[in-house]
């Protein structure tokens, strides 16, 4: 097992912007799994909210030896880090009781929004290319979600839907300010033990934490481990290092794309038109974000 130690915060020649991309889109990719994964545990019995400790705990467990040699302050930035996933997945639940998944996850991914208007905030204006990526990206989303339908007039629940937004957005921007340089992994150990214990709490409050049972149960539960943690999270976190919370983001708005591409072959759900335009627009979008614009701001200081 390596030693976090010998790799952190020694700093690497320029990586190629070109792997931060193709590792945001695997992030995207990864990620769009657990919405069949999801489907697939409410069917063997296990909710989603009861599943999200046993997937979280079981990646802690194997990625802590990763974790060895991290100074205390780097762990207490990725644990912060960590929270902030833990809020945002909390408030992205909180919205799907109140309104359509559709309108949460339309919400949702308003996150680059709330990542170019934090860097701004910060002294980073987002570029022309940037800004028209992210109104491409939104009008893909639309046709690929759909738009919010006469169920969606719940305030709190929309209220929620942004709050995940918001906070996912700061989680990514806290993770290029707070951890670029980590090794990958130890940060998403320390993001996995953070969930963990929250969402074991949580669901210990709410009577919710039950223990898997029979090989379904924790297949799907390896599934969640495996590809959407396991592969998206340090994939997002390396993309994030190389090309930035911004582009990252934009980037990882093609997950509802690849989930609707992943039920088509496997739920064997159909594809309208407007999903394969939509999903045009999304693409569009994510090219468009990796063009490099003139920009006024002053650098991050990380």
């Amino acid at each position: 097992m390596p030693d976090a130690a010998s790799t952190f915060p020694r700093t690497a020649a320029p990586v190629s912007a070109r792997a931060g991309v193709l590792l945001a889109l695997l992030a995207a990719l990864g990620f769009s799994s657990l919405g069949i994964l999801g489907k697939l545990s409410v069917q063997v019995g296990l909710p989603a909210l009861s599943a999200l400790p046993w997937r979280f705990g079981l990646v802690a467990l194997l990625l802590l030896p990763w974790s060895r040699g991290v100074s205390w302050a780097v762990r207490g930035r990725m644990l912060g880090v960590g929270l902030l996933y833990c809020l945002a997945t909390h408030a992205y639940f909180l919205a799907l009781t109140r309104i359509s998944a559709g309108a949460t996850s339309l919400l949702l991914y308003l996150a680059p929004a709330f990542v170019l208007l934090y860097s701004a905030l910060w002294g980073r204006r987002p570029t022309r290319p940037q800004q028209g990526a992210l109104l491409l990206t939104l009008l893909g989303l639309l046709l690929v979600v759909g738009l919010p339908g006469g169920q969606d007039k719940n305030v709190l629940g929309l209220g929620f839907g942004v709050l995940a937004a918001a906070l996912y957005g700061g989680y990514l921007l806290a993770s290029e300010r707070w951890l670029t340089g980590a090794p990958p992994l130890a940060s998403t150990a320390a993001m996995s033990l953070s969930a963990a214990v929250y969402f074991a709490v949580l669901d210990g409050a709410s009577g919710q934490l039950v223990v898997p049972q029979g090989a379904q149960q924790w297949g799907v539960i390896a599934g969640m481990a495996l590809l959407p943690t396991l592969l998206a999270v340090p994939s997002l976190y390396g993309a994030i290092a190389r090309i930035g919370a911004a582009r990252a983001s934009l980037l990882a708005t093609t997950e509802p794309l690849w989930t609707v591409l992943l039920a088509a072959l496997f739920l064997h759900d159909s594809l309208r038109l407007a999903v394969l335009l939509g999903g045009g627009f999304i693409l569009a979008g994510a090219l468009l974000a990796q063009v490099r614009g003139r920009s006024t701001a002053a650098p991050l200081e990380l």
